[in-house]
């Protein structure tokens, strides 16, 4: 059970440089210098101490690790330096757009993309894809560069943007802070025009991938959008909602193509050749090409990369015949990658699958021999993988997202079965829908089944009680974490040298993990038992943007349904919220219907404003295909909603006005009476003012979440007792301005923010009104 970990430091270090360089790119320079300088030192100490002691002292001692750890580190520090000026080119630094025009090369596949990342009316599909920005002309300046940039494009119907090619397109680019995946955001502000194709090897892989969307497009259900993901890595057609079912039970992983889809491919080959009788070297050689090849098809992803890396070090060994497994190959094939690739190291997709790999090396062995004191061996072990891998992950799982997901165990335990059949079989598929399409779609059949049934057990698993518990310190939680795994590894490994220290690691392990559980759980029912039962308004917590939910004699309406469907879904959850009778999309940005998926079939009255485009047009016919009644909201319409009459009161009918200024404004009027702004500016907000005559309320959800642009004189008209401001923690609007919070203040409205308050409870009536906030006393 002990474990090689000569290349764990090296490996460490050269993580840790590379982590460091990416976020501070000025101190490349500096950094190589001085890891070379000392790498020689340590090596001329080293050399030394060979000569005055031979070959015996050279194999002892700490220098030769101190060597391998200097060498890491200086070759990641010098891929910084040589490659840093191509990444960030100085000439578009300085935090400021720049127009003009931009050749990118595709390396990601295009998806559909909201409406609000547009500024403007555009025909055609509004997508998202990953690049590589090759050169940028403004003026007479052109500047090169090799840099990843997010792209916002509209493409015609149809169209595609193959990996591999390049094409030109005019719009703006805006850089991002250093350490992003990304260094640029570009918004295009014509259609992509083509410069050259991708060359063959990526042709083909787009040819085989089209294959197989087409050999897979008759599937029903969530089946058909995961199969793509589940074999050949392409997630594109899985929908936000199964997406976030996935994320919610641990599943997620499975559609990020790792090293047991690689050993998949090494181990048909090497059978395969070793049954043709071909030599090793041979097999291994034939096993390399094949493995690169399945690479290109599945895209190189970060975990996908770090798989095939290790994999083709193991099999160089094996070449060698030096069979190499464990710590060793994981570890170095995290220097090559980062030395090739120093901003890897800040990537969660290459973080995840290197500590996953870790945590079953590790982690497996021992998890099983403890299980299977209390379970038999097979299922001692099937029980053992995942808990390994999840938490190895736990630590960076927290840190991207402060939840515990009580359910990843056994949804793995059901899904990973279904995931290595969906693998061979999707494979197989793939080549059959290249030499023989009708019996691919035939044979398709076979992958569907299990990959449906993994769908089912995330949407299972995901709609569970307390299937997303908040945990409110990711950091805290993530090194409770660590010390829980130390610990245990404590437990197991000290268990023969020292007997008395293993037991009381093992304890304190278990009570911390009785007692982290029992606090988190005892805090999310506190949570949702605290929200008063007789609640009214329930402006949730959602980030920034709007979602707002209305009660009155179990019927439930909802104004906008903000940017993520996950935030909303755990709102409507705490508020026990299950079916909506009237749904409200004040406009199509992406801050009011980006969490649409949430409410998708849960609808049954939607009142919508204008809308601006196709991308608009399909959202709704997703709200009507769910079984939604959608109508069109004009000044004028009124209807009831439980104890409450709503009145719409813009946009006129007919309205050529469309966004923010065509925001649907509703009036709810019965215990309390409240106001919805939408978005609207202090132009349309005076033009609602002079519409109608709608004296005081009580409740006022501020327009477009506290921006500058209100208008005092209706702010005083309305005179509200209190004003919700949903807003972002931290958003680079700056939201809420002092403006607004100077009209509130001046006309008597008290504000209450979710950025500050977190979600924010009104109840009672107009003569005893009441305000909860999840944050403690409002202030």
């Amino acid at each position: 059970m002990r474990a090689d970990l000569r290349l764990a430091l090296p490996a460490a270090l050269a993580w840790a440089a590379a982590w460091l360089l990416a976020g501070a790119p000025d101190l490349a320079a500096p950094a190589t210098v001085a890891a070379w300088l000392i790498t020689a030192a340590a090596t001329v100490s080293l050399l030394a101490r060979a000569v005055s002691g031979g070959s015996a002292r050279l194999r002892t001692g700490r220098l030769p690790s101190v060597v391998l750890a200097g060498a890491a580190v200086a070759l990641v520090c010098s891929s910084a330096f040589a490659l840093g000026h191509l990444r960030h080119p100085p000439e578009l630094e300085g935090g400021r757009s720049r127009a003009g025009e931009a050749l990118v090369t595709i390396t990601g596949v295009a998806k559909p993309a909201a409406s609000a990342a547009f500024g403007a009316d555009a025909d055609g599909q509004r997508v998202t894809v990953d690049a590589v920005l090759d050169s940028f002309i403004a003026g007479d300046t052109r500047t090169q560069a090799r840099a990843p940039t997010l792209v916002f494009a509209t493409i015609a119907q149809g169209a595609r943007l193959p990996i591999g090619s390049s094409f030109r397109v005019h719009g703006t680019l805006t850089p991002l802070a250093a350490g992003e995946s990304n260094e640029f955001l570009l918004f295009a502000r014509d259609g992509p025009q083509a410069e050259r194709g991708p060359p063959w090897y990526l042709d083909w892989a787009d040819t085989v991938r089209t294959g197989f969307r087409h050999t897979t497009a008759h599937l029903p259900g969530d089946g058909a959008d995961l199969l793509a993901g589940l074999a050949i890595g392409d997630d594109s057609s899985v929908v936000p909602a199964l997406h976030d079912a996935m994320t919610v039970s641990g599943l997620t992983h499975l559609t990020a193509v790792s090293g047991a889809n690689c050993a998949i491919v090494v181990s048909a080959v090497m059978l395969v050749g070793g049954a043709l009788g071909l030599r090793r070297r041979l097999r291994v050689g034939v096993s390399v090409l094949v493995l690169g090849l399945f690479v290109v098809l599945v895209t190189p992803e970060p975990s996908v990369l770090r798989a095939a890396t290790m994999a083709v070090i193991v099999l160089v060994a094996l070449a060698a015949g030096r069979p190499s497994s464990g710590l060793p190959p994981l570890c170095l094939s995290v220097v090559v990658l980062l030395a090739l690739d120093p901003w890897l190291a800040r990537s969660a997709g290459f973080a995840l699958s290197v500590l996953a790999t870790a945590g079953l090396l590790l982690l497996t062995r021992p998890l099983a021999s403890v299980g299977e004191r209390f379970l038999p061996r097979w299922l001692a072990l099937a029980v053992a993988v995942p808990v390994a891998a999840q938490l190895a992950c736990q630590p960076v799982l927290f840190l991207l997202t402060p939840q515990i997901t009580p359910y990843t165990l056994p949804a793995n335990i059901l899904a990973e079965p279904a995931a290595a059949a969906v693998s061979v079989l999707g494979l197989v598929v793939c080549l059959l829908g290249v030499v023989a399409p009708s019996l691919g779609a035939l044979v398709a059949w076979l992958p569907w089944l299990p990959s449906a049934w993994i769908a089912a057990v995330a949407r299972f698993f995901a709609s569970a009680p307390f299937a997303a518990i908040p945990v409110p310190d990711g950091a805290l939680a993530a090194s409770v974490t660590v010390v829980l795994t130390l610990l245990f590894l404590v437990a197991v490994f000290a268990s023969r040298r020292h007997p008395r220290l293993a037991p009381l690691a093992g304890l304190l392990a278990v009570l911390s993990v009785v007692v982290g559980a029992g606090t988190v759980a005892g805090g999310a029912l506190a949570r949702s038992a605290a929200v008063p039962r007789d609640w009214q308004v329930a402006a949730c917590d959602i980030g920034q943007g709007d979602a707002v939910l209305l009660h009155s004699r179990d019927q439930i309406a909802l104004v906008d349904v903000g940017p993520d469907p996950r935030p909303l879904a755990d709102c409507l959850e705490r508020m026990q919220v299950h079916r909506i009778d009237l749904l409200v999309l004040t406009h199509y940005d992406r801050d009011h219907v980006g969490g649409l998926d949430a409410v998708i079939g849960r609808v049954d009255t939607v009142l919508v404003g204008p809308t601006d485009g196709p991308a608009d047009e399909r959202l709704l016919a997703e709200l009507r295909a769910g079984g939604a009644q959608v109508a069109d909201a004009a000044r004028g319409q009124s209807g009831a909603f439980g104890d409450y009459r709503w009145d719409i009161l813009w946009p006129r009918a007919a309205s050529p006005l469309a966004g923010n200024e065509a925001s649907v404004t509703v009036l709810f009027t019965g215990p309390l009476r409240l106001i919805f702004l939408g978005d609207l500016g202090e132009q349309a907000q005076d033009a609602v003012r002079a519409a109608n005559r709608i004296g005081p309320v009580d409740v006022v959800k501020v327009a477009h979440h506290g921006s500058a642009d209100q208008s005092e004189r209706l702010y005083g008209d309305i005179r509200a007792v209190i004003g919700l401001v949903s807003v972002g923690e931290g958003n680079s609007y700056g939201h809420p301005t002092d403006r607004l919070l100077g009209i509130l203040g001046r006309v008597g409205t008290r504000a209450f923010r979710t950025d500050l308050e977190g979600l924010i409870v009104v109840s009672g009536t107009s003569a005893t009104l009441a305000i909860w906030t999840e944050k403690g006393e409002p202030p």
